[in-house]
């Protein structure tokens, strides 16, 4: 008797909504530990332009890597949105929907992006990259480190919701708020020179690129060519003047 009595309480311990809610809170320390555990296992990936060989290298030869990175970072950004969940909920119940609505839709973002990003590295490293087009590998290469500067504009409003919505809500203390403050800052002040040079500079080449196969055949020997070593004016300038 005592012994299904006791079972039936532990059994209802895992029932109760605060277990859920103990869980769901505890899902942002899960969240973190899953991107790091991802982060070793994937490896650095290649920067920008790299080389086709660097492309081959990693999303070919460390194909296995990043197929069981890609499941720690889904684990990752599913704790996050649990995590995000149960913080919505503790500022609904301290009056603070509006925040706790901010943070909905941030993490929303953030995981839609990252769930893109991540499938588009398993693809590459499950058989684009395989196929032998180094244009293709390289272009979306360049693409997933553009959507990871994107990233970080739903991250600074997560943290700026969560920051704000609790320092509201008295649950954190000043020098905690003012920390989250100062990532925001620092997070959007340092990932703009970062999209300037990534994701401008993936836009500068792209479009030189395609300026430059469609401007080779243009004119008489007159004009200039986006790939042209030197200025074909000038060389018909110096040899009307040889001429003479």
């Amino acid at each position: 008797m005592s012994a299904s009595t006791g079972t039936t309480a532990s059994a209802s311990v895992y029932t109760t909504a605060a277990f859920w809610e103990r869980l769901w809170r505890t899902a942002g320390i899960q969240s973190v530990l899953c991107f790091i555990v991802g982060y070793i296992v994937h490896g650095h990936q290649p920067q920008v332009g790299a080389s086709a060989d660097a492309l081959a290298a990693f999303y070919d030869g460390d194909r296995m890597r990043i197929l069981i990175a890609a499941v720690f970072y889904g684990l990752a950004v599913l704790n996050l949105m649990w995590f995000a969940a149960a913080l919505r909920t503790t500022l609904a119940d301290t009056g603070q929907d509006g925040w706790g609505a901010a943070a909905t839709a941030s993490s929303a973002a953030l995981g839609a992006l990252f769930l893109l990003l991540i499938a588009l590295v398993a693809a590459l490293a499950y058989s684009i990259a395989g196929s032998g087009n180094h244009m293709l590998t390289s272009a979306l290469n360049d693409f997933v480190w553009a959507g990871f500067v994107l990233t970080s504009f739903p991250r600074a409003m997560l943290v700026m919701a969560s920051a704000f919505g609790l320092w509201r809500a008295r649950l954190i203390s000043n020098a905690l708020f003012a920390a989250g403050v100062a990532a925001v800052v620092l997070r959007l002040a340092g990932r703009h020179h970062l999209a300037d040079r990534r994701i401008l500079g993936t836009v500068r080449s792209l479009f030189a690129f395609r300026l430059a196969r469609h401007r080779r055949g243009v004119g008489h020997g007159r004009e200039l060519g986006a790939l042209d070593q030197e200025p074909c004016y000038s060389q018909w300038m110096v040899s009307q003047r040889s001429t003479r």
